[in-house]
């Protein structure tokens, strides 16, 4: 399994997603899930997937390719004008990946399982954040739900429902999304350091800001530490329930 989360703030967008997958106890590995393309001063989109490995990497690849092709006959991630259109495009290639690899799956028992994040900036545009399905059909992230997640999510949803709002700094934002990895790593082996996130900031047009986080992570040891002694200080310091 795998977690992602997203925050569209008034400064720019957060995303971050864990690296693990597994296939059963005895089969875990690392694959990178958050994917980064730029065309510096024009725009950043970030995509992030959780669900069928397989699936998901080939939506990545189809997308990839179609930035490659020659003949500009079909539209790319660096073609669109807008982020809607960009969505549409990744619903659009996670439809063709089905058409493809459906019946097999389906034939197999396997699910056709992939859920994505996509955010960035396209010039004349503020940042946004969609959250696009296995039917290809998607939702946007808007100023009542300034965050999306995919995957194992619930044990990072408390701390981002109480915390989150729209006029944090990115670094502040960065320290909540980072706790909200830390509680899904304790509660949840499906997923695993290390962390890769982006920190882009509005109209940078730049995807400059990033950082893969790891086992041996001084800033993540820290906030993991110093969370746990809080936690256990505010347990301590309200009153004991009574009867």
């Amino acid at each position: 399994m795998t977690y992602c989360v997203g925050l569209k703030l008034d400064r720019g967008l957060v995303m971050a997603a864990d690296t693990r997958t597994n296939a059963g106890l005895d089969n875990i590995a690392t694959f990178k899930k958050l994917h980064v393309w730029e065309k510096p001063g024009e725009r950043v989109l970030c995509l992030m997937s959780a669900g069928n490995l397989a699936v998901t990497q080939s939506v990545v690849s189809l997308l990839s390719e179609r930035l490659e092709a020659t003949d500009n006959s079909s539209p790319s991630l660096y073609s669109v004008d807008t982020m809607f259109q960009a969505a549409r495009l990744v619903g659009s290639a996670v439809r063709d990946v089905r058409a493809i690899d459906g019946d097999a799956l389906a034939a197999n028992s396997e699910s056709f399982a992939v859920t994505l994040l996509l955010g960035g900036q396209i010039k004349g545009e503020e940042p946004r954040l969609f959250q696009i399905y296995s039917a290809g059909n998607f939702i946007e992230a808007s100023k009542d739900t300034p965050f999306l997640q995919i995957g194992e999510h619930k044990y990072g949803k408390p701390i981002l429902d109480r915390v989150t709002q729209s006029d944090m700094r990115l670094g502040e934002a960065a320290k909540l999304v980072l706790l909200s990895f830390n509680s899904t790593l304790r509660s949840n082996l499906s997923v695993g350091l290390p962390i890769d996130m982006l920190l882009y900031n509005s109209d940078s047009f730049s995807a400059e800001r990033q950082a893969r986080i790891g086992e041996d992570d001084p800033y993540f040891a820290d906030l993991s530490r110093s969370w746990s002694e809080k936690l256990r200080d505010a347990v301590t310091e309200i009153p004991d329930f009574e009867i």
